[in-house]
């Protein structure tokens, strides 16, 4: 899987979490501040305190951790899978 791939996939993961019920197209700017924090950090709490953040900023409401920990981990898991598959 290229870089490309890994991408579409991390952004398809991010964009069909609907956190607050808004529906799938609500969270555009959300869904690219996430990926670029998914290559930021390698660590699940450190991720998920940033997409805690990213989403309590845009819509001023808080998610709870340990869903944006779940999520974190889900991307962090397609990240690690990608990375070993790469040559």
């Amino acid at each position: 899987m290229d870089a490309h791939q890994i991408n579409q996939l991390l952004l398809h993961t991010i964009r069909t979490w609907d956190p607050f019920g808004y529906g799938y197209d609500a969270y555009e700017t959300e869904a690219v501040d996430v990926l670029q924090a998914v290559h930021d950090c390698d660590e699940p709490k450190m991720l998920a305190e940033k997409i805690q953040a990213i989403y309590e900023f845009s819509f001023e409401k808080v998610i709870p951790f340990h869903e944006c920990v779940k999520m974190a981990k889900k991307l962090l898991e397609i990240k690690e899978s990608a990375a070993c598959s790469l040559p």
